[in-house]
């Protein structure tokens, strides 16, 4: 039985953005490759080439052009078309191939009507704010603080910001205070924007007491802006101003300030699980050319597009979707509980807003289908031809629910990245085939590897994941950290020179990938490494379990250590030794002996960052003795409540060893 279950069509170098790209290079270049790996080879050997191909390619819109594209190749501080200015903001808002009346963004939200722009109203609005922005003294460097879900008015400031020079920092909010806090007293932002709040589903959420309280904490901010969301008609708070104030009407004409290449575009932040957030610094030209080329060579996105990705401003996904008008993908937005009123909401918006190209992650493709929800029977999505999956790895089984569910024709895309790049490092192309549980293909210029545990690279083996070659991407820096050390210390102390992204990957001879989970996760039994991911495909496969949660306590003693499966059940099930002895037989039958769990606890909730990941880490740490708020910083889950379980078995368990430190 093949695992096949997409393959290119026989035209497909005719009617994709990669065929146009192949074509270009070898009429401009003189550059003929046989095959995507060929190519893919190339872009990550002759990086010069490469990335001056996709400047080239793409008319990146330049105040002062480069001369050359890469200055140095080591890593980290890599320094890409060191003399060159441009603006991410201008380059975005050019919107190749749409005309002025065309929508570019479509707004749904479970608190206001939808709201579309056009070319010329997104524009329009960008000039207004920028000039508002202005008005309050932000200029180039300064930052900007934006307590906003994903709805036009976020999505305007980032280009108006940007289009200043200034730096552009988001979170989402559903962040509590001191979430909020710890990364922006690291910024020092000047101007506060900020809702009054938000409805998640039919429930609304006022956010004016957060807003108060972070602005207190913000002794640098000097303006407050406040967009009346939750309730417009309400009165904007003593001493801020409001959206209207800001985008007022004025004669200002748009301009777009000229940065360098690595000037500071916007901080994305670490998950803030564990210590305090990092705040990532990404630069205008090295995002820019990112985006360009997974956008439009890897996703296939164009004028004729509609592009989706279920998101919150909180996650780097925002700002990959941020970048669609740059390829001239109209972008689609929503903000609300992508569960209400059921989880079918989403796939029925694909069908309202005609997308073409639905972006979400696997833990929402998964519950789909656990919920036996059949998409295509409930939403017409004849429009869809591309679907995207991250967040996590995407098992064998939500590849073919996708096909047998959703669609046969359109390419689904597992990929994998991180905030750390803000992009996909691996994921699909439109000229390979997708096979079941396994991430297409390295993407073009991203030179990633897996690595045995004494550094040597291995295929078809589980290795870490590592980069070989610098990206543009990659971060100018961590704020605040003028000597570099913290950026080194993040992905460059394990292999000098090699970025280390902390995940186990295997890399087949096909150049096909499969991500496994965090290495700092790790299940490692006897010696042998087992990734989370596949044990969760499992186990989570049973009817009877809603989620679940897996840690591997080590022996310092050299033993075997103890493995612990905590598992979130069905409604109205309680975990009994029938049911421990079903999950065991179903490890101990698709896995092997080894996964077979120590213990195996219920509990009534898995504890997640605000982005939907597992804290498997944290979890650990608190069953060997730290405290839970020592552990894990609190505002940084969507659910901190569920930490306490894990406190409480920790103290009816025998003294703990604590784990080795990375």
């Amino acid at each position: 039985m093949t695992d096949v279950l997409w393959t290119p069509p026989t035209d497909v170098l005719q009617r994709s953005r990669i065929g146009t790209y192949l074509r270009w290079l070898a009429e401009h270049r003189g550059l003929e490759f046989a095959d995507y790996d060929a190519l893919w080879r190339w872009s990550v050997t002759d990086l010069d080439a490469f990335w001056r191909s996709i400047w080239d390619h793409f008319e990146v819109v330049a105040h002062t052009p480069p001369t050359a594209a890469l200055a140095t190749r080591d890593m980290p501080r890599a320094r890409w078309f060191p003399d060159a200015t441009l603006n991410y903001a201008e380059n975005v808002l050019r919107m190749p191939g749409r005309a002025d009346d065309d929508p570019v963004v479509i707004a749904h939200s479970q608190t206001r009507a939808p709201v579309t722009l056009t070319a010329a109203e997104l524009r329009e609005q960008v000039r207004r704010v920028a000039a508002g922005l202005r008005r309050l003294g932000v200029g180039t460097g300064d930052r900007v603080a934006v307590y906003a879900p994903n709805i036009p008015e976020t999505y305007v400031l980032l280009l108006a910001t940007a289009s200043l020079g200034a730096i552009f920092s988001s979170c989402a909010p559903e962040f509590g205070t001191r979430s909020v806090t710890d990364r922006w007293q690291q910024i020092e932002p000047t101007v506060l924007v900020a809702v009054d709040g938000y409805r998640y589903g039919d429930k609304p959420v006022d956010r004016r007491a957060e807003v108060a309280a972070i602005r207190a904490a913000l002794p640098s901010v000097r303006h407050t802006v406040s967009i009346a969301y939750l309730d417009p008609s309400g009165p904007t708070p003593a001493g801020a101003l409001s959206w209207a104030d800001l985008a007022a009407p004025t004669d200002e004409p748009a301009t777009f300030t000229p940065v360098p290449f690595d000037h500071p575009l916007y901080v994305l932040y670490s998950s803030g699980t564990t210590g305090l957030p990092k705040p990532i610094v990404h630069g205008h030209g090295g995002i820019l050319l990112e985006h360009l080329k997974m956008l439009a060579l890897h996703h296939d996105l164009g004028p004729a597009d509609r592009f989706f990705w279920f998101t919150t401003t909180g996650w780097m996904m925002w700002n990959f979707l941020a970048s669609g008008p740059a390829v001239g993908a109209t972008i689609v937005l929503f903000d609300g509980n992508p569960g209400h009123p059921d989880l079918g909401g989403l796939w029925r918006l694909a069908e309202e807003t005609g997308t073409t190209y639905f972006g979400t992650s696997a833990p929402y493709l998964l519950a789909c289908r656990k919920a036996g929800l059949v998409p295509r029977e409930i939403a017409d999505l004849s429009a869809l031809r591309g679907l995207g999956s991250t967040g996590a790895p995407l098992p064998a089984e939500g590849f073919t629910w996708v096909y047998e569910t959703v669609g046969t024709d359109l390419q689904l895309q597992s990929l994998s990245g991180g905030t750390d790049v803000c992009t996909g490092f691996v994921g699909g192309v439109p000229l390979l085939p997708v096979h079941a549980g396994e991430i297409t293909c390295r993407a073009l210029g991203a030179r990633v590897e897996a690595r045995s545990a004494d550094g040597t690279p291995v295929i078809g083996e589980l290795g870490e994941l590592v980069i070989t070659a610098p990206m543009p991407s990659m971060p100018v820096g961590f704020w605040n950290d003028a000597d570099g050390s913290r950026y080194r210390e993040a992905y460059f102390d394990v292999y000098p020179g090699v970025w280390r992204h902390g995940d186990w990957i295997t890399i087949n001879a096909r150049g096909g990938c499969v991500i496994t989970g965090r290495s700092d996760a790790t299940l490692n039994r006897g010696g042998v490494r087992l990734g989370t991911a596949e044990f969760y495909s499992v186990v989570e496969g049973l009817d009877e379990v809603v989620d679940s949660l897996v840690v591997h306590l080590e022996d310092d003693q050299g033993g075997a250590g103890e493995l612990l499966l905590f598992v979130v059940l069905a409604d109205g099930l309680t975990l009994d030794d029938d049911l421990r002895a079903a999950i065991s037989r179903e490890l101990r039958t698709a896995l092997s002996p080894r996964h077979v769990p120590d213990e195996i606890h219920q509990v009534r909730a898995v504890p997640r960052t605000l982005s939907a990941k597992k804290l498997e880490v944290p979890v650990k740490k608190i069953l060997t003795g730290t405290p839970v708020d020592q552990a894990a910083a609190k505002g940084a889950l969507a659910n901190p409540d569920s930490l306490t379980a894990f406190a409480t078995l920790a103290q009816s368990r025998p003294t703990p060893t604590p784990p080795p430190s990375r």
